[in-house]
């Protein structure tokens, strides 16, 4: 017997993120670390424990390994409910066989039966790979307030990057009255975060019907909004204007974590009345050299810093030698950085290990042209060897 929720949470957490190159490699984009002592899931999952939605579906595809040991039983975020809590949900064989998830909306169809167990009035629909606080409740009063079959927040963008993101056109109500994903000549800048609420018995039929059209892809964006507004289903635009970045791009993620580090940019991952959670190693304390320097970066637990760290995001376990350089830098976690070697501009996946007197990137004011110079990516588990060097730009798979 399952408890009949009022709100049941679908977390899309199944893309390659192939943007992201050589740190998705081997883990789902949501599962990337974030922030000194999070990964990206930990954003929607924390905003629905602090929204009080505790039934949690996550749909997993693309190298769930990682992602599937660090949700566990969802004790962290406060989802190892009895009835509910976090669930993942890979795809899987039923009496028709077994196909993957062929799109966002095909993700949510073939999970239908699990959101039926809840019997929920409204779904919440979610995306693993935003960096954001937003109180869903709100969000749901707002719905019900507009008696909506579908709400979205919204953010009001540039013109000029407008054509990136799903765009509507509202009414001073703040009724949809159109929707492109995605337009050549956006004629509003109006952009979806991605983000939607719906009314349980409106959206599973828009789902059973795309999925029987076989001409339709099977995309929220592309096919289910544009749908349920041509059927003169009500849908609402809510406004935001906190924070939010959405951080499919190698650049975007480092641009995510300095803003973490610059004070006057609204996002607090240290609010008493917001906790962000996560499933954190137990660590001792960092431990700091005395001839070490370290000013305007964040360093988690369990670090030993022994050089020069500046405006940089230092994660659990890092060792950084004597007389090496980490500047405008994310290093992931258990990283080492060894005595002499230079990082700057750059993202280190975790387990990696730079060599002595090494150099990872370069300041952009080495670069007559801007366009010639960008972040230096190392992935997960590599070896920088002693004296190489890994230009800007570069985006490293394999041992140097």
């Amino acid at each position: 017997m399952y408890i009949k929720k009022e709100c049941v949470a679908m977390l899309l957490a199944g893309g390659q993120g192939s943007r992201l190159y050589a740190l998705t490699k081997d883990m789902a984009k949501p599962a990337v670390p974030f922030g000194g002592k999070y990964r990206l899931i930990d954003f929607p999952l924390s905003n629905c424990v602090n929204s009080g939605i505790d039934t949690v579906g996550v749909l997993t595809q693309y190298q769930p390994l990682v992602l599937h040991d660090y949700l566990g039983n969802g004790q962290p975020w406060d989802l190892d409910k009895m009835h509910g809590g976090v669930h993942a949900l890979p795809p899987y064989q039923n009496i028709n066989g077994a196909s993957w998830y062929s799109g966002s909306a095909n993700a949510i169809y073939q999970n239908i039966s699990f959101i039926d167990r809840y019997n929920p009035t409204y779904v919440v629909v979610l995306s693993g790979d935003h960096v954001y606080k937003m109180d869903y409740n709100k969000m749901l009063e707002f719905h019900k307030a507009k008696n909506a079959d579908c709400t979205i927040p919204v953010l009001d963008v540039p013109l000029e990057e407008a054509s990136r993101f799903g765009i509507m056109t509202a009414d001073e109500n703040g009724f949809i009255t159109k929707f492109e994903e995605k337009p050549k000549e956006p004629k509003s800048t109006l952009a979806s975060m991605g983000i939607y609420i719906f009314n349980w018995d409106k959206l599973k039929k828009a789902l059973i019907e795309n999925e029987a059209d076989a001409s339709q892809e099977k995309d929220f964006g592309k096919n289910i909004i544009p749908n349920m507004l041509g059927e003169g289903d009500v849908m609402v635009a809510y406004p935001f204007d906190d924070y939010w970045k959405d951080v499919g791009t190698l650049d975007s993620l480092w641009d995510a974590n300095m803003d973490l580090l610059n004070p006057n940019i609204p996002i607090d991952l240290y609010d008493p009345n917001w906790k962000m959670y996560s499933r954190n190693p137990v660590m001792p304390p960092q431990y700091i050299g005395e001839d070490a320097k370290i000013e305007n970066s964040m360093v988690t637990d369990g670090c030993e810093i022994f050089g020069d760290v500046d405006f940089s995001v230092i994660f659990e376990g890092v060792k950084i030698g004597k007389g090496a350089k980490v500047n405008y830098s994310i290093i992931m976690p258990g990283t080492v950085i060894e005595d002499g070697a230079t990082v700057e501009y750059a993202i280190v996946g975790e387990n990696s290990v730079i060599g002595k007197n090494a150099k990872v990137g370069t300041d952009p004011t080495a670069y007559d042209n801007r366009d010639d110079w960008g972040i230096a990516v190392v992935g997960h588990g590599i070896n920088v060897g002693e004296g190489k060097s890994v230009l800007p730009k570069a985006i490293i798979s394999e041992n140097v």
